[in-house]
C-alpha cells in the first residue's frame, strides 16, 4: 500500500532509540523527510549511522536536532531549527519520554512530578506548538506514542501510567477541537515491547515480585496471548498509517497494541 508519504515533513521525538528509531525507518520508506528530535547529540549520531547504512545517501532526507523537551523553550527552539532544515511539519510523531518504573514503597512527591515532566510535558511541548501551526495551514497529523500503563494500572508504573493516561485525554480532547481545522490526533497504546527501555520495567518487575529478571521476562510474556512481546517495528507500521492520507477519517482514536493482554473494549 501507498502510504502517500513521499515528501512529507515528519518530526519525530524521542526518534533515536526503540520505536522512535523504527517509526524513522518506516516514514523514510516510504519517500518522506524526517527530523529526530532526542536529548543527545550522541545517540542522534547514532541513530544517522543506521539509518545511512539502511538507506545509503539519505542524509538530505533527515535532520538532527538535539533538546531537552522537558523545557518548553527546548522544543521550540528543535521546532525551529526542524522547519529552517525541512519546511513546515506535515506529521508529528511523539515518542520521547519515559517514566522511570519504581515500586509504590518507594514512590515520594518528586517521582511523580518527574513522570510527568519525563511523559508528559515531553509531548505537551512539542504538541501544542505543531498543533497550533498545523490548525493555521488547515492540514496535518500527530500520533502519540503513549502505552498501555494508562490503560490499566500497574504497581510499578503508578506515575508513569498517570501521565499516559492524561496523554490520551489530551490526544481526544485535541482531536475533537482541531479536527475542524483539519487536523488529525490519535494514538497507540503498546504493551511490552522490545526495546533498550524494557530491561527497566523488567528489574523493577522483578525487585517487586523478589524473582529474577530472567522469569520477570518469562511472566510477562506469559500474558501476552500471541505469545511474545512486541517488536517495534509492529508499533511503527501502527503509527505509520494512522499518520498517512491513508487514514484520513480515523482522528480521536486510542489504539491499544498488547497482543490481547488486556481483554478490555474502551
Amino acid at each position: 500500500m501507498d502510504l502517500q508519504l513521499a515528501q512529507q515533513h515528519v518530526l519525530i521525538t524521542g526518534g533515536s532509540k526503540g520505536i522512535g528509531l523504527a517509526c524513522a525507518k518506516g516514514f523514510l520508506r516510504e519517500g518522506a523527510r524526517i527530523s529526530l528530535v532526542s536529548r543527545s547529540q550522541v545517540s542522534l549520531e547514532s541513530a544517522l549511522q543506521q539509518l545511512v547504512q539502511e538507506f545509503p545517501g539519505v542524509h538530505a532526507r533527515v535532520g538532527l536536532f538535539a533538546a531537552d523537551l522537558e523545557v518548553a523553550a527546548q522544543a521550540g527552539a528543535a521546532l525551529e531549527q526542524a522547519e529552517r532544515f525541512h519546511g513546515e511539519v506535515d506529521v508529528l510523531v511523539n515518542c520521547a519520554g519515559a517514566a522511570r518504573r519504581t515500586p509504590p514503597d518507594e514512590l515520594n512527591a518528586q517521582a511523580w512530578h518527574d513522570a510527568m515532566n519525563a511523559k508528559f510535558f515531553t509531548y505537551v511541548h512539542m504538541m501544542d506548538l505543531v498543533i497550533k501551526k498545523m490548525g493555521h495551514r488547515g492540514v496535518g497529523s500527530i500520533v502519540n506514542v503513549i502505552g498501555a500503563g494508562g490503560k490499566v494500572a500497574s504497581p510499578i508504573h503508578l506515575p508513569g501510567g498517570a501521565a499516559n493516561a492524561a496523554l490520551m485525554l489530551v490526544s481526544a480532547g485535541l482531536a475533537g477541537a482541531y479536527g475542524p481545522r483539519g487536523v488529525r490526533v490519535n494514538a497507540v497504546n503498546p504493551g511490552a515491547t522490545v526495546t533498550d527501555r524494557l530491561q527497566t520495567g523488567l528489574e523493577a518487575a522483578a525487585k517487586l515480585g523478589q524473582i529474577s529478571v530472567q522469569e520477570a521476562l518469562e511472566q510477562m510474556t506469559r500474558k501476552v496471548p500471541l505469545g511474545r512481546l512486541a517488536q517495534p517495528e509492529e508499533i511503527a507500521n501502527a503509527v505509520l498509517f494512522l499518520a498517512s492520507p491513508c487514514a484520513s477519517y480515523i482522528t480521536g482514536a486510542i489504539v491499544t497494541m498488547d497482543g490481547a493482554a488486556t481483554s478490555i473494549v474502551v
